[in-house]
């Protein structure tokens, strides 16, 4: 079993502590990835785990087993780095026999699995190249491969694919995803770009300054953040937040955002949204969720029109995103390709209110959830 325990684990340098108090259960043939900016802490937490870093507090379970003190060679994990961190002077195939090799393994052993973990990766025609002359997508299926062939328990993923261009990249992440399918085995995996955590993660855990800000599915974490990071973090282009009033409506309530008024949906949670009657919150809005106005077919219950600037439009191929000017807030709606629209039109747009999200502006923790 090779489910992974982070109980209050956390790291300091000096006076400087930069993972606070992580509490994690990764289950066993998991695929999950540590999401966040640039030093929040995810890539040292992962080397927490590899042994790479010290554990200043806490404790690291690897099944039931304490690994705090155990050497990095003892854990039966296999790290991936963001530079590949192969040897030069090695071709591909002692590339990635050589940690079999220290461990004195037998010779056929070690040709078979260099031999299967080529083929699986399709670099079996690479194997008597050296890294010079390799591409960086080559590079990278050949640091695959080395940790493949050690056949561990838990595989640790640190940027591996931020040197790739954005179409290796793609294509990198589904060999990932289905390399993981098909050794069975525990993935965690840190990426600054959500769009991988989105494409690749059974679960996702975002961080931020050293804190798990939400753990969830990329589906759930999309639909439901628990506060104002996550929400502007997870989807592109950002989601939108407004500063809007609520008020009373009837038996439901509105969201008031300069003299546009939004309906807040009767699937919503009156009982949370009450005590905020008459109080300003940040109303979030996906881009996706502006659409291009059609009178006729808008429900009230859940759509409203909303009145913008356009500041610039970018074509996308399957659609636009207009960069909106709507009460002195800057915006983005995601419209279809037909939409025609110039730099300082005046348009109406419907804001559909469905998945809208409401937060507190103090707390920045979701009213809704």
């Amino acid at each position: 079993m090779a489910s992974i325990s982070l109980k209050k684990l956390n790291k300091t340098f000096g006076a400087l502590t930069v993972v606070h108090d992580i509490d994690l259960e990764i289950a066993d043939k998991e695929f999950i990835i540590l999401v966040g900016p640039s030093g929040c802490g995810k890539s040292t937490t992962l080397r927490m785990i590899a042994g790479l870093e010290e554990i200043s507090g806490g404790e690291l379970l690897i099944g039931t087993d304490l690994m705090n003190d155990v050497p990095s060679k003892d854990r039966d994990i296999a790290m991936v780095f963001q530079n590949y961190a192969l040897y030069p002077h090695m071709t591909v195939y002692k590339n990635m026999a050589f940690g079999l090799e220290l461990r004195r393994a037998p010779r056929d052993i070690i040709d078979a699995k260099v031999q299967e973990a080529a083929k699986i990766l399709d670099i079996t025609h690479l194997l008597n190249r050296k890294p010079k002359a390799l591409s960086g997508g080559q590079r990278q299926r050949v640091a695959l491969g080395r940790a493949m062939v050690r056949n561990p328990e838990v595989f640790l993923l640190d940027e591996p694919l931020s040197n790739l261009d954005a179409k290796l990249r793609g294509t990198m992440r589904a060999e990932i995803t289905k390399l993981h399918k098909r050794l069975d085995a525990t993935f965690i995996y840190v990426t600054h770009d959500q769009v991988e955590a989105m494409t690749m993660a059974d679960r996702i855990v975002v961080m931020k300054d050293g804190h798990i800000q939400q753990v969830d599915t990329p589906q759930n974490l999309y639909d439901r953040p628990v506060n104002m990071f996550v929400a502007g973090f997870i989807g592109a282009p950002q989601m939108n937040l407004l500063p809007a009033t609520i008020r009373r409506s009837g038996h439901g309530f509105t969201a008031q955002f300069d003299g546009r008024v939004l309906p807040l949906p009767h699937t919503f949670d009156v009982a949370r949204i009450a005590p905020y009657d008459g109080r300003e919150v940040m109303l979030g809005i996906r881009p996706e969720n502006f659409h291009e106005l059609a009178p006729g077919d808008i429900d009230p219950q859940n759509t409203a029109p909303f009145a913008a600037v356009v500041e610039l439009a970018e074509p996308m191929g399957s659609e636009i995103h207009l960069n909106l000017l709507a009460g002195g807030r800057q915006m983005v709606a995601r419209v279809s390709p037909r939409f025609k629209s110039k730099i300082g039109d005046a348009v109406t747009l419907t804001a559909d209110m469905t998945n809208a999200q409401l937060f507190d502006p103090e707390t920045e923790r979701s009213i809704l959830y």
